[in-house]
């Protein structure tokens, strides 16, 4: 068999296409049920996952503007600064000028912030462990190199 045809029940246009071996009907499937079990987890602390996403960005790298955030957490600026302003607005976040560049906006986290991230960090990590279970740090590892690859190859599709 040429390595075509191996590759060809993966491609959508074939004849011997198998929705069970399209990789993305899997990342799909995954990210469904991983975002219903975050929801769950989550809602425990009055929080979201753009929320979630956001405050671990930011325990990451303490200070951002909302566009280097926007581009971490692979969202659109607006809906961004809409959800930087509830946040601001709840008291998780700090927003502030730039000094060297008034046309930005910095941002932190506050105290209370951190707080509600830690109420939930630790059922993230058990959901975390029950996920991987069974694999090795080299799988997963193989695995974030793998998605990495796919996500390189789709954000230079629009390029």
């Amino acid at each position: 068999m040429s390595q075509k045809r191996k590759a060809d029940m993966y491609d959508p246009l074939s004849d011997d296409f198998k929705r069970q071996e399209f990789p993305f009907y899997w990342v799909a499937q995954l990210n469904a049920l991983y975002s219903q079990e975050m929801e769950r987890l989550l809602k425990k602390v009055d929080m979201d996952i753009p929320r979630w996403r956001i405050t671990m960005i930011l325990l990451e790298h303490s200070e951002l503007s909302i566009s280097e955030i926007a581009d971490h957490a692979v969202a659109k600026l607006p809906t961004t600064t809409k959800i930087l302003y509830r946040m601001r607005d709840d008291g998780l976040v700090l927003l502030k000028t730039s000094p060297e560049d008034g046309r930005v906006t910095l941002v932190s986290l506050t105290d209370k912030g951190l707080e509600q991230l830690e109420e939930v960090r630790e059922s993230v990590s058990l959901l975390f462990r029950k996920s991987f279970k069974g694999l090795t740090s080299a799988q997963i590892h193989r695995t974030n190199v793998l998605l990495a690859k796919l996500y390189d190859n789709l954000s230079q599709i629009s390029d």
